[in-house]
């Protein structure tokens, strides 16, 4: 388990168990796809995070410390269901085939409705928002600054070069391993460039939103650009500051 210990691991079946979920059966389809994970070889551990719609657990994955989205989708709301679907869809589908040092490394997944879950590797830091609230305003050494602020450029130019735009690039969205590095995550509202537009709406976050996205007017890869910026600002503890 790479030193990683968790309390209250519980098999997969176990926490359907607990929540008392109804049970869907998956098509075939759904159970052969590549990136299935193997569900008897998955235990979770404590939750560390949520949303609306999902939380994510530690667990372990082949005696591999995991990170473990959970995602529930409701039965009875049609709109929301198919959005979930569809974010969840295109996250496996972007992150099963992105391989780089800066981008959250994906492991495995599942379709087990009404609960569906991504695996990707284990954080231990935290995210960059958990690390900068820790941190007095402008404590940051330039030499910090440069390296965290380079990992996620490195991330992001890779994601772009891969027709990607990200769409969500936030402090809360970059984790940091043990070795302080920086990963971008969270995918599930991403998409290729060349399909964006077709999607509706507004997507991300309004705080690091690009004016053109708030507008939904048409917009590329610079959003993100746009959403580093604000990064690299907020909370006024990524910006260079050199003392006289």
């Amino acid at each position: 388990m790479e030193g990683k210990r968790f309390d209250s691991l519980e098999s997969w079946s176990m926490i359907l168990e607990s929540e008392n979920v109804e049970t869907w059966e998956a098509s075939p389809k759904e159970d052969e796809e590549e990136w299935t994970a193997d569900l008897s070889q998955l235990f979770i551990g404590n939750k560390f995070a949520s949303g609306a719609h999902s939380r994510i657990h530690r667990g372990i994955y082949k005696q591999r410390a995991v990170a473990v989205k959970m995602v529930r989708i409701p039965s009875h709301k049609e709109e929301t269901r198919s959005v979930l679907e569809q974010q969840f869809k295109s996250e496996v589908a972007l992150l099963s085939r992105l391989y780089h040092p800066n981008i959250v490394q994906f492991i495995a997944a599942c379709k087990k409705p009404p609960v569906y879950c991504i695996i990707t590797e284990y954080m231990s830091q935290g995210t960059l928002r958990m690390y900068l609230n820790k941190k007095e305003h402008y404590s940051l050494s330039t030499e910090t600054v440069l390296r965290l602020a380079l990992d996620i450029s490195r991330g992001m130019e890779y994601l772009h070069s891969q027709g990607v735009i990200h769409r969500d690039l936030k402090s809360n969205n970059l984790l940091l391993n043990d070795e302080m590095r920086v990963k971008v995550e969270d995918f599930g509202t991403s998409c290729l460039e060349t399909q964006c537009q077709e999607t509706k709406g507004n997507k991300g976050t309004y705080r690091w939103m690009a004016p053109e996205m708030v507008k939904e007017k048409t917009y590329t890869r610079k959003v993100d650009v746009y959403s580093f910026g604000i990064v690299l600002w907020e909370p006024s503890r990524l910006c260079f500051h050199f003392k006289e």
